[in-house]
């Protein structure tokens, strides 16, 4: 976990962006899909991409229904055997976010041959290999391919019963919204890749990064957890948004409620703020009311692109408390209330 000194090959030098900030802009994606053709949905595919959801569930029979998802992405760090880590946790995490239980997965490997060492390479998929151990499923298989910028990720599947299947859309007036995870890892990849993390703030971003979302599996079995999410790519208010969209409502933030990771204010306040949160803005921040007390600093946490980010949990009054222990007894020191859902347009307000 220590950051890489002189002399050791970078990462991150590699490519144009990393981690969950290589993700396409919000509001580019939109009109790249707007006009893909429509086709016929069979009836046991619970869950397709009409919500933005995190993943697809097929429905096996009356007890299983199998999850699919994918994620990969370039480097967000340095050390070889954390970007592994990193990427494997996060693509995971679209599982648990589900309610599933990961059972396996597929290494996605595209890697420049000729300029990194075959030994750095091999740290990638070992970093992913532990995670996997970690959450209990085997690497079952995959593809590489000699690509230009370095590559790492997952598919993973998963199981979950048919009526436990915990989408970003069936939120309800009246929920209240629990964050696990602190953010700020955007801001924190930003100031590793221009030298100015220190050894301390790399330790919370990869301990972070790397935490698996597991409490997912138990929130699945809580009938008042109504919805789950997984913040990454789009930042807090980008995910929260498609949470609101999908249920027909208006979610309310607390910013002064909302974890964010040591240091992380302070780097933003220097300047330290990816170029992917700035497009998330452009791409939805029409759909955002702030009061006009939100600092540009504060914007910058909310549209900050996470990577291996927290579950979102849109969960009943009466059900708050056991959701906050279930996130503390797996480790989660940090889960929050930060909100809550209401009746009106599907917007999000934001008040400090």
């Amino acid at each position: 976990m220590n950051i890489p000194q002189e002399g050791i090959v970078k990462l991150t030098s590699f490519s144009h962006g990393g981690g969950c900030g290589c993700k396409i802009a919000p509001g580019i994606l939109a009109e790249i899909l707007k006009n893909s053709a429509g086709f016929p949905v069979p009836q046991a595919l619970l869950v397709g991409i009409e919500t933005s959801d995190d993943a697809a569930v097929y429905q096996l029979n009356d007890e299983q229904a199998l999850i699919a998802t994918t994620d990969f992405f370039m480097p967000i760090v340095d050390d070889p055997y954390d970007f592994g880590r990193i990427a494997a946790t996060n693509a995971i995490s679209d599982v648990y976010a589900m309610g599933g239980t990961p059972i396996m997965a597929l290494a996605l490997v595209g890697m420049p041959i000729n300029k990194l060492p075959i030994d750095i390479i091999g740290k990638i998929i070992q970093g992913g290999e532990s995670i996997c151990a970690e959450a209990r499923i085997p690497i079952a298989g995959g593809h590489t391919i000699d690509s230009m910028e370095p590559i790492y990720g997952l598919v993973v599947m998963g199981l979950v019963h048919p009526s436990r299947i915990k989408r970003n859309s069936y939120a309800q007036a009246g929920d209240k919204l629990i964050l696990g995870k602190p953010l700020g890892v955007g801001i924190m990849s930003a100031a590793l890749k221009k030298g100015a993390l220190d050894a301390a703030g790399y330790a919370a971003m990869i301990e972070n990064t790397t935490r698996l979302n597991t409490p997912g599996i138990a929130l699945s079995n809580m009938p008042g957890v109504h919805a789950m999410t997984d913040v990454t790519g789009f930042g807090l208010l980008g995910h929260l948004l498609e949470m609101a969209r999908g249920a027909g409502l208006t979610a309310r933030l607390d910013m002064a409620a909302i974890p964010i990771l040591p240091t992380v204010r302070k780097l933003a306040e220097s300047g330290f703020v990816t170029g992917a949160s700035e497009r998330n803005w452009a791409g939805y921040g029409s759909a955002v009311d702030l009061s006009d007390s939100i600092t540009p600093v504060q914007l910058a946490f909310l549209s900050d692109p996470q990577t291996s980010g927290g579950l979102l949990v849109s969960c009943d009054d009466a059900s708050v408390d056991a959701v906050l222990a279930q996130f503390a007894s797996e480790g989660f020191a940090h889960a929050a209330v930060i909100g809550e859902m209401a009746a009106g347009p599907a917007r999000v307000k934001v008040t400090a």
